[in-house]
């Protein structure tokens, strides 16, 4: 019994356990197994003429855990650390073990970072993020809602939420801006026009 003094059970034998249920045990037996020659560690049936596989060069600086001593051989390039997001990877990655909590979620706030900056960048390049990768322009040129009325689609329902998601945040950030603007208007009275305790409403 479990969490009791009482000593648990313990597994049963092979013998037991082959006589109880039919077939258990049938890859015991190494002669009975295809692949056991196969299994057999061969350094000369590897075909690789190094010890140590020749190292990719570091043209920009990566991230690296403080528990490796240095690079794996090959690493990934087609993201480097850039911006303010690189600043917090390099940080999370230099600072914290990755068993510690605030590596992991320094990465993600890192990744929202990145985020903000890649919709900075597209909008500065011509790109604004809410129109071009959206689909809105294929919408017109290649009768989206022309399929998506026409055909027996399975994502009809969350298609109106998609529209939301994507059109509430920046909404929201619009409002929120016109309103810090407004605020630091500094406000004046319109000309020939005073306020004095004892006019009327």
């Amino acid at each position: 019994m479990t969490y009791t003094a009482d000593k648990p059970l313990t597994a049963e034998s092979s013998a037991a356990l082959r006589a109880r249920i039919p077939g258990w045990g049938a890859d015991l037996d190494p002669r009975d197994r295809p692949s056991v020659p196969r299994e057999k560690f061969d350094p000369g049936l590897s075909g690789a003429p190094w010890d140590f596989p020749e190292r990719q060069q570091e043209r920009r600086p990566r991230e690296r855990s403080i528990e490796h001593a240095m690079l794996p051989p090959v690493f990934g390039t087609s993201c480097p650390p850039r911006g303010l997001s690189g600043v917090l990877r390099r940080f999370a990655y230099r600072r914290y073990s990755e068993a510690r909590a605030a590596h992991w979620l320094l990465l993600l706030a890192a990744d929202r970072v990145d985020v903000a900056e890649s919709r900075v960048r597209s909008a500065l390049h011509g790109h604004p993020d809410p129109v071009i990768p959206t689909g809105l322009r294929s919408e017109v040129t290649h009768h989206g809602l022309a399929s998506r009325l026409r055909r027996r689609r399975t994502d009809l329902v969350h298609q109106p939420i998609d529209v939301v998601l994507q059109a509430v945040p920046w909404v929201l950030g619009g409002v929120a801006v016109a309103a810090l603007v407004r605020r630091a208007r500094p406000r004046t009275a319109r000309p020939g026009y005073r306020f004095s305790r004892g006019s009327a409403r």
